[in-house]
């Protein structure tokens, strides 16, 4: 069956590239048919102030296009006639990670314009060399490009922050330099507002939940984070290697909150168990981090591009946890030395991790320079810049 809906794809390919364009539509897609990351901000930004172009996002889910719909924001099911017109009439495609975000069949000769989602250390696409994903970007076999078109179509534009992280990414998707805009990430824009500005962004665009836990973290002394990386090998493991009871004790000690953020791709097997501890909170992996990150303040992550965003506030504290150092970097590579390109308290064992959340004593004097290595002159504008960018080439 898979197969057979493939073959269905091909065909609406072909007639998508005789479809004309239109570069006063602009769609815009997420992962998984979610309303989240840099397209997410980008589409709000463009629907709000900017009235020369037709934005739209589009999804599978029916309860992603209501929820934007509820917004009062264009939103259309691929599986519509009105989505299906769009994603075929559309100039110009917004997306996080691939065309298939909106849908890869509908989106010949349209302007592709990767977002991506997070500058890095890591080997990624192209570049990498090992792994679960051997297959799909070094061998390239057959199977990979029929069931995996979107990987090895190229973008006219990717996002990037700095020329730092521009020359990796030019290599990682086959592109060049010149391809890469050093304008920042839209996702991180909410970050740099003021708090009169983040507020209003908030009432207006975040759900009653999240509104509801932005005052329920501002009740505790500090609120802190775990938001490890993705790991192909431990897709099923999340908070084993924490010890949630002794850690549940130290946060009611200090009259603070621990928020356990998965990955999207994460299952978390043990969700009652966690959920039971009173100073420990389960934020779900779909759910959007942004609008919460400013009001946490500690980080603790490992080799996740989070490390770099969090960067961008002030007056925060960032712990490397890195249990799995050694193991890890057999499955990954990375571009640069990690521990030259990384600051924090960096704990390898779980007594470690304790002994600087008690110390509550956080080194920042690399903070600045990491900053600047990887965001440069990024002054909370991407989404603004971004749209005059294409806007001007229409």
């Amino acid at each position: 069956m898979k197969f057979i809906v493939y073959l269905i794809g091909y065909v609406i390919w072909v007639f998508s590239l005789i479809v004309p364009r239109s570069k006063k539509i602009w769609v815009f897609g997420s992962p998984r048919g979610a309303f989240t990351d840099n397209s997410k901000y980008l589409f709000i930004h463009v629907s709000i102030y900017n009235k020369e172009v037709k934005p739209v996002w589009i999804s599978y889910k029916s309860s992603t296009v209501k929820h934007v719909q509820a917004l009062g924001l264009c939103a259309y099911s691929i599986l519509s006639l009105p989505g299906l017109y769009y994603a075929l009439r559309g100039g110009y495609y917004f997306f996080n990670a691939y065309s298939s975000d909106i849908c890869y069949f509908t989106s010949g000769r349209a302007k592709r314009v990767n977002l991506w989602h997070g500058v890095g250390l890591k080997k990624i696409e192209f570049c990498t060399d090992r792994g679960p994903l051997y297959n799909r970007y070094v061998r390239k076999t057959f199977k990979e490009r029929f069931y995996y078109p979107q990987v090895y179509l190229r973008p006219d534009n990717l996002i990037s922050s700095t020329p730092f992280q521009t020359v990796k990414f030019a290599q990682a998707f086959r592109i060049h330099e010149e391809q890469c805009l050093n304008v920042g990430y839209p996702r991180n824009d909410i970050l740099l507002m003021s708090e009169n500005e983040r507020k209003i962004f908030i009432s207006r665009f975040a759900s009653d939940k999240m509104k509801e836990l932005i005052e329920k973290f501002q009740t505790y002394k500090r609120v802190f984070l775990y938001m490890p990386t993705w790991r192909e090998s431990q897709r099923k493991l999340f908070a084993e290697h924490l010890d949630l009871e002794s850690l549940n004790e130290l946060m009611r000690q200090k009259e603070c909150l621990l928020v356990l953020k998965p990955h999207l791709n994460t299952v978390v097997e043990d969700r009652n168990k966690i959920t039971s501890y009173s100073n420990i909170f389960l934020l779900e992996g779909g759910e959007d981090i942004y609008p919460l990150l400013a009001y946490t303040d500690i980080l603790i992550t490992d080799y996740s591009s989070i490390l770099y965003d969090y960067l961008l506030l002030d007056n925060k504290g960032i712990i490397l946890y890195l249990y799995d150092y050694k193991d890890y970097v057999k499955e990954r590579d990375f571009n640069y030395p990690f521990m030259e390109n990384v600051v924090g308290e960096v704990a390898y064992t779980f007594a470690e991790l304790t002994a600087v959340i008690e110390s509550d004593i956080y080194d920042k004097s690399r903070y600045g320079w990491m900053r600047e290595r990887f965001w440069g002159g990024y002054d909370g504008r991407a989404c603004q810049i971004i749209t005059e960018l294409f806007i001007n080439k229409r």
